[in-house]
């Protein structure tokens, strides 16, 4: 029988060499698969969530800066946001009350009043980092494993097809490119898992930083406004 006949174009269709690998190589293929999918739930989760995260920044932020008073701002916010900002304002001004309430008669007791407010602001900012950095490690994971899981498929596809010359005694390419093609196959499952992960990792980080920045900067400005009324004696 000839060698060849068997193979054909469609021999060497997406399908067919999945149905035909290897069990090794078929759960190689499927973990990529698996990973794939879950790194693409996470690309589209963050993304929807810092361009939510940043649309409602910039609406609190059009607020603090209409002239209206803090107070007012943090009340309209509700005794729950969901953002960090009025969060943030919040616990500032909960501070200020509590301080006013027990007398600010020394400079000392103020600038006590400054660290606690710093505190509260920087303790919110790292909850808050450590929430929009969540999902992130699992797309590093994906991208620096990806490549060599699938690499690990093609060798194996790879010793297959010199299986087969030996089994058949035949070196003939037709009996060996199925079994590389599967192996190649593999690797490109690999990248093609890797490639998005990677690119997703270094936006999303990137992101993650200029809104923790954006966040230390009204951090900041709190800061500023506070030691502005205790100069004032409001």
């Amino acid at each position: 029988m000839d060698p060849t006949a068997a193979v054909s174009p469609e021999s060497f269709n997406f399908v067919t060499l999945f149905l035909h690998a290897d069990w090794v190589v078929k759960l190689v293929m499927l973990g990529l698969a698996g990973a794939s999918l879950w790194s693409w739930t996470v690309i589209l989760d963050k993304t929807f969530r810092f361009s939510r995260l940043n649309r409602e920044a910039n609406r609190f932020e059009d607020q603090v800066a209409s002239g209206k008073s803090l107070e007012e701002i943090a009340s309209e916010a509700g005794e729950r946001p969901r953002h960090a900002l009025p969060r943030m304002l919040q616990g500032a001004l909960r501070e200020w009350r509590d301080a006013r309430a027990k007398g600010l008669a020394t400079d000392t007791q103020a600038a006590f009043l400054i660290q606690r407010i710093d505190r509260v602001l920087d303790a919110a900012i790292a909850r808050e980092t450590s929430r929009i950095e969540q999902g992130l490690g699992s797309l590093a994971i994906v991208a620096t494993a990806s490549p060599f899981i699938g690499l690990f498929g093609t060798v194996w596809g790879i010793m297959n097809a010199f299986q087969s010359i030996a089994i058949q005694k035949n070196t003939s390419l037709a009996i060996v490119a199925p079994s590389i093609a599967q192996a190649l196959f593999a690797t490109a499952i690999g990248l093609i898992t890797a490639i998005p992960a990677y690119i997703a990792f270094n936006a999303f980080s990137t992101a993650a930083g200029r809104f923790a920045g954006r966040l230390e900067g009204f951090a900041d400005d709190l800061s500023t406004a506070i030691q502005r009324r205790l100069a004032e004696k409001v």
